[in-house]
């Protein structure tokens, strides 16, 4: 693999996060994590159709009108988001109640139809595949480490099997933090990795 190629996949995944670094996709990061399952299902879904329209609109990129691109990326997007929707309401339907419009709201998600127009619409098609597959997994990795935090001390759960809620837990004077569980929280959370990032990382520093 190229160098271009490998930073196109990890850059994503740590210098460049979509959510800590370029601050994108954050409503749905608030809105999706109060519990493990969802997060996990909104992420996969997210890298699913990131890493499939990067690669149709590359394959197109060099036919489509300038002044018509964005009609014709919502239309990949959208199409690409019916077909995750409605495999996640045969496959995962309780999974799909819990993420209610969110998945519909993909569409609009900065994530992707910034990497449509700044990446796939100037690269091949497997760079572009890669970069779809960086950012997805960028942006679900905030998901995962949220949704983690947000359930386990705000439920006293992981993926629904009980971690913290035991008598003697309870006996020794511990409560599960019901705070956890509000979108103000996973703004919060967020917000302490991008100060752990920045703080680990000296190219993200501001001079």
């Amino acid at each position: 693999m190229s160098k271009k190629n490998k930073e196109a996949f990890l850059n994503p995944l740590g210098i460049n996060n979509p959510v800590t670094v370029q601050v994108l996709g954050i409503c749905s990061a608030l809105a999706v994590t109060a519990k493990l399952e969802p997060a996990l299902v909104m992420g996969l879904s997210v890298t699913i159709i990131t890493a499939f329209a990067n690669v149709v609109i590359s394959l197109l990129r060099k036919t489509i009108p300038n002044r018509i691109r964005i009609i014709v990326q919502l239309v990949v997007v959208a199409s690409l988001v019916t077909i995750v929707s409605q495999v996640l309401k045969a496959f995962a339907y309780d999974v799909s109640v819990q993420l209610s419009v969110y998945v519909g709201l993909i569409i609009t998600n900065c994530i992707l139809m910034g990497r449509l127009e700044a990446f796939a619409m100037q690269n091949a098609p497997w760079p572009s595949l890669l970069d779809g597959i960086g950012n997805g997994l960028g942006y679900a990795k905030i998901l995962v480490i949220v949704a983690f935090f947000r359930e386990l001390f705000g439920s006293g759960t992981l993926l629904g099997y009980n971690i913290l809620n035991y008598d003697c837990l309870k006996e020794a004077g511990y409560v599960n933090n019901g705070l956890m569980l509000m979108p103000p929280m996973a703004l919060i959370i967020v917000a302490c990795i991008i100060w752990w990032q920045r703080a680990h990382n000296k190219d993200l520093q501001e001079k």
